[in-house]
């Protein structure tokens, strides 16, 4: 008789009762109903009965969160091996696990809009646009851009400076699925995370302008002499001309943009032009709604999404998908990113193509 259990905070949508049912009885063999709990009005659950067999068996449960705004997926895969202690465990991992599913307040972020030619590149520090995890210390914890803790080892932030930082988790380029995994991990692996950089693009809680706040992150990186503490390098272009040739030299080497920031601009939480993104292909985020079966050679798997955009307007996607990902698409209610090539006239995205699904820790 053994239990281990895994825990992962992550945004999706709001599942309803009776989806939770039918995930179990799918999943769980001679599953049944007990009662309705509730935990503090906020969390959902399930009480597990008649789990029956020798085997060991594997599920997922979806689990409806209450009290919070916007959507949150909470996720937990069990192990468990037959027997009444065995479901007696199950049942207090779950009350255990209704305490970490806390949501914190978000941090205020700042947040980039995209880049626009007539600007003045004078006014602008330069940076390569890193593929990893946005993360904010908080001076005392490590929390993801939805507010939700990230698991690092406490060797890597124990001498963190008691500040706020801003900053990418990352490993290398093109590694972007490998560090998503790591900070979405419940209990942290020290080998994993002995790859992992904290890459610092700017002090929130400084009050001046990004210059004065870029060069006194500097001097705190180097008085800490943490080697995976770390400033992203920040540089000036003067002209549009070389800024493609930049983004051009980047995004050859597996880079996936670049970022431009006002240097004489505040922090702020407003998306506006003091903070610029630029890459060679435009994304942005949908949630899938619906799978569309597949036809000839993908009878059996999942052809396409019909996925729906902030501003409600829904289209498909079909391409960019491997066979693993057809035959377990995104879920309905999932964020999904993608990235397309302009707009038609009804506002619908071009040669939309699916990169992967957001996951935040």
């Amino acid at each position: 008789m053994s239990l281990l259990f895994y825990v992962s905070n992550c945004n999706f949508p709001l599942y309803t009762y009776g989806s939770v049912l039918d995930i179990l009885r799918k999943t769980i063999p001679h599953t049944t109903e007990s009662r309705r709990p509730t935990y503090n009005q906020k969390l959902q659950s399930m009480l597990f009965q008649n789990l029956v067999g020798s085997r060991t068996v594997f599920h997922r449960l979806y689990l409806k969160q209450y009290g919070y705004s916007g959507s949150r997926r909470v996720t937990m895969s069990v192990f468990l091996h037959h027997g009444s202690a065995s479901r007696a465990l199950c049942l207090c991992a779950l009350l255990c696990f209704a305490s970490l599913a806390q949501t914190q307040e978000p941090p205020a972020l700042m947040l980039a809009s995209e880049y626009r030619q007539q600007i003045a590149l004078d006014d602008y520090w330069i940076s390569e646009k890193l593929d990893g995890v946005r993360a904010y210390w908080d001076g005392t914890r490590l929390v993801s851009r939805s507010g939700n803790t990230i698991h690092a080892p406490t060797w890597f932030t124990r001498n963190f400076p008691r500040l706020a930082l801003d900053g990418e988790l990352w490993i290398a380029r093109l590694r972007f699925d490998e560090i998503s995994g790591i900070a979405r991990r419940a209990i942290p692996q020290d080998e994993d995370w002995r790859e992992v950089k904290f890459m610092l693009f700017d002090l929130p809680q400084h009050g001046g302008s990004f210059d004065q706040r870029l060069a006194e992150l500097q001097r705190i990186v180097a008085a800490e002499q943490i080697p995976w503490l770390q400033t992203v390098p920040q540089f000036r272009i003067d002209s549009h001309d070389a800024l493609m040739l930049e983004l051009e030299r980047v995004t050859a080497d597996g880079g996936e943009g670049l970022m431009l920031h006002r240097g004489s601009s505040l922090y702020h939480n407003l998306r506006n032009a003091d903070l610029l993104k630029l890459k060679t292909h435009d994304d942005a985020e949908a949630t899938v709604i619906a799978h569309q079966g597949g036809q000839g050679r993908l009878t059996g798997m999942m052809g396409s999404v019909l996925v729906e955009m902030d501003s409600g307007i829904r289209f498909r996607i079909g391409t960019g998908f491997s066979d693993a990902q057809r035959r377990d698409p995104p879920p309905i209610g999932s964020r999904i990113t993608y990235q397309y090539s302009g707009f038609t006239a009804r506002g619908v995205p071009r040669f939309a193509r699916f990169l992967r699904i957001r996951e935040d820790p």
